[in-house]
């Protein structure tokens, strides 16, 4: 696929699937509240197909069809969750492998960054410190940072208009169908990661316009081989 015509002058970039593998702590955090709801457990290969757009619609979506259909039982099971993933956050979270590579690359280059993610500002702060990337973001949108979250294009259009760049100008990096639908609404352009939660899939084609192997990679696409070591 081809690369975004016009120059790349700011970088919005999700953050689970996409920089940090935290489906580990994610399933250990979900799991540990349907253990104390006494209801089923999932595996971590079920958990990775409900993340994506936030906590409360993860925590609906791990609760069988009658609890996540009574208002007043998902109202409960929330803090349940929110507590038990203060405690897991950041556990046994990873990055993706050419994360820090790619990341420093644009940094070089002073291409101003933006994180932005639907996971809740109580653990995105914590997350960006304990694995070191939080001094690489000039912007950081959670999912209750703004009115909408992705796919809406609310959070990118406001990183563009806090960079002062014209949408065309900035690239989005993610993992999913909700960052491609996301970027196609605010008019950027977007590459997509092939591995993640949610990520592109050769057999069910994502509306993207380019698909990158890891972030050095995309850093390489940009900013030509000699800036990655």
């Amino acid at each position: 696929m081809p690369a975004p015509i016009r120059p790349v002058k700011s970088l919005t970039i999700d953050l689970d699937g996409t920089l940090l593998n935290t489906l580990p702590d994610l399933t250990a955090a979900a799991n540990n509240m349907l253990r104390e709801l006494g209801l089923p457990e999932h595996t971590e290969a079920t958990v990775a197909t409900l993340i994506g757009r936030g906590v409360t619609d993860l925590v609906t979506r791990c609760l069988p069809a009658e609890q996540s259909a009574d208002a007043t039982f998902l109202a409960h099971a929330l803090p349940i969750f929110r507590r038990h993933y203060m405690a897991e956050n950041g556990r046994r979270t990873t990055l993706y492998p050419g994360v820090m590579e790619g990341l420093n690359a644009w940094k070089n280059a002073a291409i101003p960054m933006a994180l932005v993610t639907n996971k809740a500002a109580a653990f995105t702060g914590p997350l960006l410190a304990a694995t070191g990337l939080a001094a690489f973001f000039d912007l950081v949108l959670s999912g209750d940072s703004l009115p909408e979250k992705k796919p809406h294009p609310l959070p990118l259009l406001h990183a563009c208009q806090h960079f002062g760049v014209k949408p065309e100008n900035n690239l989005h990096l993610g993992d999913s169908r909700h960052d491609a639908q996301a970027a196609r609404a605010a008019g950027c352009p977007v590459w997509l990661v092939p591995y993640g939660y949610n990520p592109a899939n050769p057999a069910q084609p994502v509306d993207c316009d380019a698909i990158v192997a890891t972030l050095a990679d995309a850093a390489r696409r940009m900013l030509g081989n000699a800036v990655i070591s």
